[in-house]
């Protein structure tokens, strides 16, 4: 959390570059929906809600693909993305690099977790790919003078 101190901007807690601390985790995971921001390969932008989403650690988030046309075109034009989580008026912009994956002992796992999670919701949804984002980047989004600022 930033902390303004005079002129001067302070900011409170630990930040690794590129990995989410205790306090983004807490609101990622509370945040029901992110947004999901791409852009093709000509820079042509697309933001998506996403609801099919986890922390695998620190610096590593996965995406289920239930829904995904313009957003997986884009993901295999240009792999940077963003994404945006907040809990009322606190905000930060997480971005990276993805890769998708389509087979394999994570992607096995998310299907069957999207599986699950169709059953509960009584809905006929299929993963079609794990979409997993390496975090490069952290910015805050919070309205306020430290808005824009990188922090991890």
């Amino acid at each position: 959390m930033w902390k303004q101190d005079g002129e001067k901007i302070v900011l409170k807690g630990v930040y690794d570059y590129g990995k989410m601390n205790p306090r983004i985790k807490e609101i990622f995971e509370k945040q029901e929906i992110i947004v999901l921001a791409t852009a093709s390969k000509d820079g042509m932008p697309n933001v998506v809600p996403v609801n099919a989403k986890k922390i695998i650690d620190d610096e590593t988030i996965l995406i289920s693909d239930q829904f995904f046309n313009k957003t997986l075109k884009n993901l295999k034009e240009n792999p940077q993305v963003a994404i945006t989580i907040w809990d009322k008026l606190e905000g930060y912009q997480l971005k990276g690099t993805v890769t998708i994956e389509t087979s394999g002992k994570r992607f096995e796992e998310t299907a069957k977790w999207i599986d699950e999670m169709a059953k509960k919701l009584n809905l006929p949804i299929k993963s079609k790919g794990a979409v997993i984002l390496k975090l490069t980047e952290i910015y805050n989004v919070s309205p306020g003078p430290q808005a824009g600022a990188k922090i991890a």
